[in-house]
């Protein structure tokens, strides 16, 4: 939620936040692959992988730049060797370039009519190198 705030802070959030600890605590990660990333104990980043989409990635705003969301994704290739896809926000523009240095290729914008959240948004593919 940090990290959300500290991103998006003009985007709307269509959840409270015991609403977003519900759903990742009971239906997210149950029933996805849910990776985190810890310092001392604490979790500094969360990545939810399901199947061929990167579903969910943050750091933690005092972790950016250090190289734990490298880690995860560089891992979400591994976990997803035939190609990846995902969503962001376009006013994201930290996302989006983050991505774009990751290989990932925007694919389709859309009007943010099919978001709780009613935000424009993107969706990018990444797709590994031919051999």
């Amino acid at each position: 939620m940090r990290s959300y705030a500290a991103a998006l802070p003009g985007v709307r959030r269509a959840h409270t936040d015991d609403e977003v600890r519900y759903w990742f605590r009971e239906l997210l990660v149950p029933h996805r692959e849910t990776w985190v990333a810890t310092a001392d104990g604490t979790v500094v980043a969360v990545m939810v992988l399901d199947g061929e989409e990167l579903d969910q990635l943050y750091v933690d705003p005092p972790w950016r730049g250090r190289g734990v969301g490298d880690r995860l994704v560089d891992l979400a290739k591994r976990r997803g060797p035939a190609g990846l896809e995902l969503w962001t926000f376009q006013v994201n523009a930290p996302a989006r370039r983050f991505y774009e240095r990751h290989g990932f290729v925007a694919a389709e914008h859309t009007d943010g009519s099919r978001n709780e959240e009613r935000e424009p948004d993107v969706r990018y593919v990444w797709l590994p190198e031919p051999a």
